[in-house]
């Protein structure tokens, strides 16, 4: 396919979107399946621009000052892209397969107008809805803050200690342009380009023997700043997939007694296949059956509850733009009831001297500040314990990591403009011996 094709088939699919109400993917499926000459590559580039249109949804059609589907793709090779209005002309030329010329409207809101003035919300690309809580948190920046969320997500993996030293697997993918990341001290990273298709991580030698797994490089300090020891009874309270109980068990060296559960056991599925290539061994799988309580024998003595909490995914929306168009007031409230339920079940599990490691993916402050505030009076023998002090041991990064982040006295928030990384909240709550 041309890459003017290519704009023509975007703008189809983003019009698929729009009249059926449906996940980017899904469209991006239906559309592959009905046009099964386009190859690989082709997909990955309409893929590409889909994403970039849903990255920049409002402000593309704020500079076209028009919202459809052509308009937003148009305003998005502005933006995103960096295109001039000569260079979407010679694509939009209204040749075979290729985009309508540009019309006299187009051209002159190409040229003429800006982000600049806009309002936050539609310069840094979010629904509308959401501008109080982000001003809460990042106040006059939240638009800058924003744009970073909206930015293109590289793709980040951890070295799994257990089986392989960083060094070597950072010099096996060599050829994939890997390089070490910024913090994290098991970290690789993968800049992707607005075209590349997956670089076949799966079939890598290193990840297929467990030495490196898929792992945003926050979710990894996530899982660093929880502090996991050896020798120590750790339980993952929403293990999920497992990707944090990888790490937690890396960090413990296999030794000490690490649980695994989940509320929903389809999202355990695939933690036993990743557990086994991993070479883990102390880490116990318990999947719901009924009603049971899978932790009823545990009675305050766990030394520390990672609970990687249900959330609205707002600190992820780099890697999944589609889902903040698709997300409502009605799913915060869930999640927040969620919160409270899993964080009042972990404090009976510490034992006296413990602690809770409470991570979430958000940026917003119902699910982070105000959930820590709220569990700490309801639980008063939980005290926050300062992020400076949580991270001051850990790795030689850690002082001018936490002074990149966006701290409070709740925990500390890491976000893609401050620290490169996926937006995750980390408190650490200690309880009183």
């Amino acid at each position: 396919m041309t890459p003017a094709a290519r704009l023509s088939a975007a703008i189809e699919i983003l019009g698929a979107i729009d009249a059926q109400r449906i996940p980017a993917p899904n469209a991006l499926k239906e559309w592959g399946t009905a046009h099964r000459f386009a190859g690989s590559g082709d997909r990955a580039a309409i893929a590409g621009l889909v994403f970039d249109v849903l990255r920049r949804r409002a402000s593309s059609a704020w500079l076209m000052d028009a919202d459809t589907p052509r308009a937003r793709l148009l305003g998005m090779l502005k933006l995103e892209r960096k295109l001039d209005v000569d260079a979407v002309a010679a694509l939009c030329d209204g040749g075979r397969f290729a985009p309508e010329p540009l019309t006299d409207t187009e051209r002159a809101a190409f040229t003429s107008r800006s982000v600049k003035d806009a309002p936050a919300h539609i310069a840094g690309d979010y629904p509308e809805w959401l501008d109080p809580q982000l001003a809460a948190v990042f106040g006059d920046e939240r638009a800058e803050e924003a744009v970073a969320m909206a930015s293109r997500a590289p793709l980040d993996l951890r070295v799994n200690t257990l089986k392989a030293k960083h060094e070597k697997v950072l010099a096996s993918m060599a050829h994939l342009g890997a390089r070490a990341t910024p913090w994290s001290p098991w970290g690789l990273r993968i800049d992707l380009g607005a075209d590349a298709r997956n670089p076949g991580i799966h079939s890598e030698e290193a990840f297929i023997k467990g030495g490196v797994e898929v792992q945003d490089e926050g979710s990894q300090l996530a899982a660093l700043l929880s502090g996991a020891k050896p020798g120590e009874q750790v339980i993952d309270m929403c293990a999920g997939a497992g990707g944090k109980t990888l790490a937690l068990a890396a960090m413990m060296q296999g030794k000490g007694r690490l649980i695994a559960t989940d509320h929903d056991k389809r999202q355990l599925a695939p933690i036993h296949e990743r557990l086994s290539r991993a070479g883990i061994h102390n880490a116990d799988v318990r999947t719901p059956r009924g009603p049971d309580d899978t932790l009823s024998d545990i009675k305050e003595s766990a030394d520390l509850v990672v609970i990687d909490a249900p959330c609205t995914g707002t600190g992820t929306w780099r890697r999944n733009p589609d889902a903040k168009w698709r997300m409502r007031p009605g799913a915060l409230e869930v999640r927040i009831k969620d919160q409270i339920a899993v964080l009042d079940r972990a404090a009976s599990l510490v034992k006296p001297g413990g602690r809770i490691a409470y991570i979430t993916c958000s940026v917003l402050p119902q699910e982070n500040n105000e959930q820590v505030r709220a569990f700490t009076e309801r639980q008063p023998e939980f005290t926050v314990v300062p992020p400076s002090q949580v991270a001051s041991v850990l790795w030689d990064k850690a002082d001018d990591f936490i002074a990149a982040t966006l701290q409070s006295p709740e925990g500390l928030l890491m976000t893609p403009r401050r620290t490169g990384t996926d937006g995750f909240f980390v408190s650490v709550l200690r309880k009183a011996g």
